[in-house]
């Protein structure tokens, strides 16, 4: 039985591979998800990917299963043992940026609906599909993912540059980077 190619960047690692083959660039239209996501992306800022990926557990117990309405609600005393939580990367700034994303989060829905119909908006509701042959070719940001970080960052969010936009648009399928090669390029 043939190996299956996958991208480059998540090879030899169980839980990686597990991300990549399950989850990275199938497209998210649930806000709960969506949610979880922008968060996990933000607390990676400065650090690899993998970082968090392990520590995804430990989030979702340390922020109620990532409940933005919960979280939109935390006082002081939660952010203090958020910040004692060894199981977390123990960013104050980060831990305070989710509970005003939250805030922010929920601001979007009221006006939008849901979140969902505010950020696939950007893209016409469908994925952008590249053609990488290599992940490496893919850029960090682009001018989209400028826009809508300009809007989110407008709209009070923290911690969501270019950067971290577009990451979080490959993550929940508003573009396909897979490389071409890739078994998951067609099937997401």
């Amino acid at each position: 039985m043939s190996k299956k190619h996958r991208c480059g960047w998540c090879e030899g690692d169980d839980l990686y591979e597990a991300y990549h083959d399950n989850e990275w660039g199938v497209p998210v239209y649930d806000d709960d998800t969506l949610f979880e996501f922008l968060i996990l992306e933000t607390f990676q800022a400065g650090l690899s990917w993998i970082t968090v990926l392990r520590k995804r557990e430990n989030f979702r117990k340390a922020f109620d299963n990532f409940d933005y309405k919960k979280i939109a609600n935390y006082k002081q005393n939660k952010i203090e043992n958020l910040l004692q939580d060894a199981g977390i990367i123990r960013n104050k700034l980060k831990v305070n940026a989710t509970v005003t994303n939250a805030q922010a989060f929920m601001k979007i829905q009221e006006e939008f609906g849901s979140f969902n119909k505010y950020i696939w908006a950007f893209v016409d509701g469908k994925p952008i599909k590249n053609a990488f042959k290599n992940y490496k070719d893919a850029p960090a940001n682009t001018p989209l993912s400028d826009t809508i970080s300009k809007d989110l960052k407008k709209r009070g969010f923290k911690f969501v540059g270019t950067t971290v936009i577009y990451a979080h648009m490959q993550a929940t399928g508003m573009v396909n980077d897979h490389e071409i090669n890739c078994f998951r390029y067609n099937e997401v």
